[in-house]
C-alpha cells in the first residue's frame, strides 16, 4: 500500500504537519502565506512543496499540476483558516469579530474540497467557528458533494496535550462516517512537558531568548507563590490599578502548577500580563521553548527567531498542537484504508 498523500491548508510552522505525518501521512504540499513561518516550516519539512502565497490567488489546477495528482486521489485535505475573526479576544475588543475578512478563508477551503474532492477532509479552527453561519455553509456543501461530517469543539488536553485548549475541529469522509481520534488515558501535565528539556536546555537558543523586566514587575514575579499560586494571592500593594478595578483575567500574572495542565499557550505567552504564563517555581515567564513543549511540538524542533521573541510566540501559539492532530489524523487514516489499497 503507497503512503497516503496529504495537502495542508494555511499551515503555518508545521504543526498540523507535524501531526499528520506522525499519525502515517505523507504530507505533499502546503500554502502557507507568512514568510517567518514558511522559514520555520522548511527547516522541519525539508521535502514538502511549499506555495508562499496568498491562498486566494491559487488554483486548484497549478496545485494538481505540481504535484502530479488527479481529482479524487488526494486521501486528506486538512487545514485550520486563519482564525483571529472568530476568537473571544477579537470580538470581545471590537478590533476584528464576525465581519473579519479573514472569516471568509473557510470558504477557500471549500474551494480545494470542491477541485480535489479527497477522500477525506479536516478543518480545526477555535470554537468560535462553531457558532458562525460560516460553518453550516461549509457543512452542507460538504453533504452536498457526499461527505458524512462530524464536528465539535473539544478540549486537547483531553488528547494528550499538557494543556487546556478548546478546538473546533471538524472530520469528512467521502461516503463514510470518520470518528474523532481515541482520548488519551490520562493528562500530561506541565511537569511531564518541561522534563523532556533535557540537558541541552543550557544550549538551545530557543529556551534562552533574553527576558527583560522591570524591577517593580520582577518583584511582583518574586512574591507570587510558587506552583499555581497568581496575583490573587498578593496584598493590593502588588496588584496593579486595572486589576483591583477588574475582576476579570484572573490567570494574569499567575504562575503555572506543575502538575496540571497548562492554561491556553498564545501569541502572548511570553508576557506575564497576558495570562498564567510565570514558571511554576522559578521567577521567569515560561520559555518559547517551554510554550513549544506544552504545544506538543518535539524539543528540537526549529522556530526561526529572526523577527524577535514576540513573532516567536505568536508562531508557537498560533500553531495546532501536533499531538491533537496524529490523535484525530489516525482515526481518519483507519477509516480511509480500504480506499487507499
Amino acid at each position: 500500500m503507497k503512503q497516503p498523500k496529504a495537502i495542508d491548508l494555511f499551515s503555518g510552522c508545521g504543526g498540523l504537519s507535524l501531526g499528520l505525518t506522525q499519525a502515517g501521512f505523507g504530507v505533499v504540499g502546503v500554502v502557507e502565506i507568512d514568510p517567518l513561518a514558511v522559514e520555520t516550516y522548511k527547516a522541519n519539512h525539508k521535502h514538502v512543496f511549499i506555495w508562499q502565497k496568498d491562498i486566494t490567488k491559487l488554483s486548484v489546477r497549478a496545485v494538481k499540476n505540481q504535484l502530479n495528482i488527479k481529482r479524487g486521489e488526494l486521501d486528506l485535505l486538512a487545514g485550520c483558516p486563519p482564525c483571529q475573526g472568530f476568537s473571544t479576544m477579537s470580538t470581545l475588543n471590537g478590533r476584528h469579530g464576525f465581519n473579519d475578512p479573514r472569516n471568509d478563508l473557510v470558504f477557500q477551503f471549500l474551494r480545494f474540497v470542491r477541485g480535489l474532492r479527497p477522500k477525506a477532509v479536516m478543518m480545526e479552527n477555535v470554537p468560535g467557528l462553531a457558532k458562525d453561519e460560516r460553518i453550516s455553509k461549509v457543512v452542507a456543501a460538504l453533504e452536498g458533494m457526499g461527505y458524512i461530517c462530524k464536528h465539535n469543539v473539544l478540549d486537547a488536553a483531553n488528547y494528550g496535550v499538557p494543556q487546556r485548549r478548546r478546538r473546533f475541529i471538524l472530520v469528512a469522509g467521502l461516503g463514510k462516517e470518520i470518528p474523532f481520534g481515541r482520548t488519551a488515558r490520562k493528562k500530561r501535565t506541565v511537569r511531564d512537558a518541561f522534563s523532556l528539556l533535557g540537558e541541552h536546555a543550557a544550549t538551545d537558543t530557543l529556551h534562552n531568548l533574553k527576558e527583560n523586566r522591570s524591577a517593580k514587575v520582577m518583584e511582583r514575579i518574586r512574591a507570587i507563590p510558587k506552583d499555581g499560586g497568581s496575583r490573587l494571592d498578593l496584598g493590593e500593594e502588588y496588584q496593579l490599578e486595572c486589576h483591583r478595578k477588574c475582576s476579570g483575567f484572573k490567570d494574569v500574572y499567575g504562575r503555572m502548577a506543575w502538575d496540571a495542565v497548562s492554561p491556553t499557550i498564545t501569541g502572548g505567552c511570553f508576557n506575564p500580563s497576558k495570562g498564567r504564563f510565570i514558571h511554576p517555581t522559578e521567577d521567569r515567564a515560561i520559555s518559547m521553548r517551554e510554550a513549544a513543549l506544552l504545544q506538543s511540538f518535539p524539543a528540537d524542533y526549529f522556530f526561526s527567531d529572526k523577527r524577535g521573541k514576540c513573532s516567536v510566540a505568536q508562531m508557537i501559539g498560533n500553531a495546532l498542537p501536533p499531538e491533537f492532530i496524529r490523535r484525530h489524523a489516525t482515526a481518519v487514516l483507519n477509516q480511509i484504508t480500504d480506499f487507499t489499497n
